[in-house]
């Protein structure tokens, strides 16, 4: 699929903005969520991966909770190092002590099968913050399970479990939010709106920079400590000696090695770039339904020890309309949309324009508005409760991440590729759609 001439863009955009707002499919909230039929009830929240980004996410989801009209409480654990678990359990219990006056104690079960945790009737909604290998099958479990999902980024590990992902949601009718929170940072509403808006006339070009992978690992083998079980930690792949320093420090909550190891994570490319690209997809429109038809890509992949992800890298990609998406390596993340009136750049809690009175510009009555959430935790606890779509729904995410993993495949196999955003394959390439998963271990397939 080559790019074509666009047309009626201004209008096109204005459709999907007008979609974006919309659930894309009715939202069934199973009734045991409000089990005094009052929206009142406090919702019965567990975290599943109690790693540092499922800390990161679970105080925020705590606070949230505690807010008039989002009342929810945090009431289990899971994790396979039985050490987190306990640690994320204590933490959440002198968290609700110090906020909640005569607050009792020991209110936080543990758990080291998710599946024991989905199958009690009396938890409403999830938090899943696993690793990347891990998000496909724990978020489709929960959504069969009928429980609502926070998920962290990225969506998923590949692009076929991205789409199982989005049935399986559909099917169940919860709710998920994937936690591509720049969505609800005011620049990045901002930006998106001022492109969407045409500010600076017919868009040109976006490029999308995120900061390179470093450092090695020393291929160590040692002991699997007590308490971690090892062979569900590695799930779905195929399990090797274990490293510490290749899977994650039994000391604190420091940057993980996995993140940095392609058979659990593609690196930076899935890591910023999920949320860079997301902002490219939400600025460029069709972030519900579409993406890049052309894909093209080099990477540096040197020897790490361990780490073996892709280190500087540049991509040249196209949506359908013709306008190139470039990614690249470079010294800060950030997104540039350019058209001929010029340039608005992005990134976190900072909006620019050149000329500089661009992004200051006044909006008219018949423009495009972009969804609006203030807090990306308080926006999944709304929509839970009222069946609403997040500002994040599941095919957005999945809209998002494939864009990402279509250009890691386009980086290993070093030539162009097309990509049909209809069928979700490339175009007469077996060797690319063999890449579009990968082989699940037995016992743990989707």
């Amino acid at each position: 699929m080559r790019p074509t001439p666009r047309t009626s863009r201004r209008d096109v955009l204005r459709f999907g903005a007008t979609a974006a707002i919309l659930p894309a499919f009715p939202t069934i909230v199973p009734a045991r969520v409000f089990r005094a039929g009052s929206p009142s009830d406090t919702l019965r929240i567990a975290l599943i991966g109690c790693g540092r980004r499922g800390r990161q996410d679970i105080f925020p989801l705590l606070d949230r909770g505690l807010e008039a009209g989002t009342p929810a409480r945090v009431v289990a654990v899971c994790d396979v190092d039985r050490g987190r678990a306990a640690i994320a359990k204590a933490d959440l219990e002198k968290r609700y002590a110090e906020k909640l006056e005569g607050a009792p104690a020991n209110t936080i079960d543990v758990y080291t099968d998710h599946l024991e945790l989905l199958a009690r009737e009396d938890i409403d909604a999830v938090v899943i913050a696993t690793p990347d290998h891990w998000h496909a099958l724990g978020a489709i479990a929960a959504a069969r399970a009928g429980k609502h999902i926070y998920l962290e980024k990225p969506m998923t590990y590949s692009i076929a479990e991205g789409r199982a992902l989005v049935r399986a949601v559909r099917e169940s009718g919860v709710v998920l939010q994937v936690g591509s929170q720049q969505r609800s940072h005011p620049s990045f509403r901002r930006a998106a709106e001022l492109v969407r808006n045409e500010v600076i006339g017919e868009l040109q070009k976006v490029e999308v920079y995120l900061p390179p992978d470093s450092g090695e690992a020393a291929p160590v083998p040692g002991p699997v400590p007590e308490g971690l079980d090892y062979d569900a930690w590695c799930g779905p792949t195929m399990p090797v000696e274990y490293a510490e320093l290749g899977v994650h420090p039994q000391s604190g909550f420091g940057r993980p090695g996995w993140l940095q190891r392609q058979r659990y994570c593609f690196g930076m490319i899935t890591g910023w770039g999920s949320h860079m690209n997301d902002a490219a997809q939400w600025g460029h429109g069709g972030d519900h339904d579409s993406g890049p038809v052309r894909y093209e890509a080099t990477a540096e992949f040197p020897e790490r020890g361990l780490f073996n992800v892709h280190t500087n890298f540049r991509a040249e990609c196209a949506w359908a309309d013709g306008v190139p998406l470039i990614q690249e390596t470079g010294p800060q993340a950030g997104v540039r949309f350019t058209g001929p009136k010029g340039s608005i750049w992005v990134q976190r809690y900072k909006v620019t324009s050149e000329p500089t009175g661009l992004v200051e510009s006044v909006l008219p009555d018949d423009a495009v508005r972009l969804y609006e959430s203030g807090d990306h935790y308080r926006n999944w606890l709304e929509c839970v409760r009222t069946g609403a779509e997040p500002i994040c729904p599941v095919e957005v995410g999945h809209r998002s991440n494939t864009v990402c993993i279509a250009t890691h495949i386009a980086m290993r196999l070093g030539r162009p590729l097309d990509f049909d955003p209809v069928t979700e394959r490339f175009v007469g390439d077996l060797e690319a759609n063999a890449l579009l998963d990968y082989p699940h271990r037995q016992g743990w397939q989707l």
